[in-house]
């Protein structure tokens, strides 16, 4: 296990965020699905399931309905970083407005989860506006490729690679590689062409639907990996034998990043994105007792025993849960 979380590369994890959660600490970390549009067809990506939004007219949350959130979100005391995603959140029409609220807020990141397509005019001005954390998907090292990881969107690629260099200039910028067997046999070339770009990190994970292990981390030049924290902890855990998907037998069976942490889907609350695109359960609907709802997820779901969990909870995550284990004397 890694003997400080920090080391991973994940600037919201830390030993002292696992020491002192509980249900009235501060949230450490949310991410809020605002949307499920977007303008890419990803072959791997899962959407979200229709049951989460309803009869509603449209599949997105209202400006009213996301400072809602962000506010109960902030009791009792200030979110410490806010994650919008999608589908692409940059096609929510109110983004800047959004942005603008949770910097109002006092929220200390605020990250945008995109493909990284939109006008690089807009991307300016979410930068204006507060945000300071792009994670952006690069799953190519080449445009035709690229294109066809964005299913078949012509002429993408040239703007992504256009708007990571731009973005990576002005903020902090992390490129999501995820693999699927089309694209990882250039899993080198696109570390080493992002690498080429500026970006603060590079996060490699294998599609839910294609959960290998990733033989060619192996092959990542050691200059790279001591460049890039994420994607260090990434190879050197493939070197172990530790895949990025799936919990061991020694990992902790409590999911104890539901205290801080949260995912918002339509009107749900959720464990974490990844159940909730995998088409689990929401803990509970949102409101002022979302906390104390996700205190009973944890004392009594077994992750171990449930599917979701067992087969799709990521590495960090797992290292996380056992920290708090053994801090925790569980």
């Amino acid at each position: 296990m890694t003997e400080n979380l920090k080391n991973i590369g994940f600037y919201s994890l830390s030993d002292e965020r696992c020491m002192n959660t509980s249900v009235t600490s501060q949230m450490k970390r949310c991410e809020m699905i605002i949307t499920e549009y977007c303008n890419f067809h990803c072959p791997y990506c899962r959407g979200l399931k229709d049951w989460i939004y309803g009869d509603r007219k449209f599949k997105m949350l209202s400006l009213d309905e996301i400072k809602r959130n962000i506010d109960l979100w902030c009791i009792p005391l200030p979110l410490e970083n806010i994650r919008f995603s999608g589908g692409e959140p940059t096609l929510h029409p109110d983004i800047i407005e959004i942005v603008r609220y949770a910097k109002s807020k006092g929220i200390k990141r605020i990250a945008i989860s995109t493909n990284g397509s939109n006008k690089t005019e807009l991307y300016d001005e979410l930068i204006e506006a507060g945000a300071n954390d792009f994670s952006i998907s690069l799953d190519a090292c080449c445009a035709d490729d690229g294109d066809k990881m964005a299913g078949d969107v012509k002429g993408s690629f040239e703007k992504v690679v256009e708007n990571i260099k731009h973005i990576s200039k002005l903020t902090y910028v992390t490129v999501g590689v995820v693999l699927t067997p089309e694209n990882v046999q250039r899993t080198i070339d696109t570390i080493k062409f992002a690498d080429s770009m500026g970006v603060s990190d590079i996060r490699i994970i294998s599609a839910a639907q294609w959960d290998q292990p990733i033989e060619a981390l192996g092959e990542v030049p050691e200059e790279l990996m001591n460049k890039y924290p994420i994607l260090k902890y990434r190879v050197n855990h493939f070197k172990n034998g530790i895949n990025v998907r799936g919990m061991k037998s020694t990992d902790f069976n409590r999911c104890a990043l539901v205290l801080d942490d949260s995912v918002i889907a339509g009107s749900l609350t959720f464990p974490c994105v990844i159940y909730m695109r995998e088409g689990g359960d929401p803990i509970c609907e949102v409101g002022p007792e979302m906390r104390e709802k996700r205190l009973e997820w944890f004392e009594n779901h077994n992750t171990y025993e449930d599917p979701i969990c067992k087969k799709n909870c990521l590495d960090v995550c797992c290292d996380y849960n056992t920290k708090y284990k053994n801090l925790h004397k569980m």
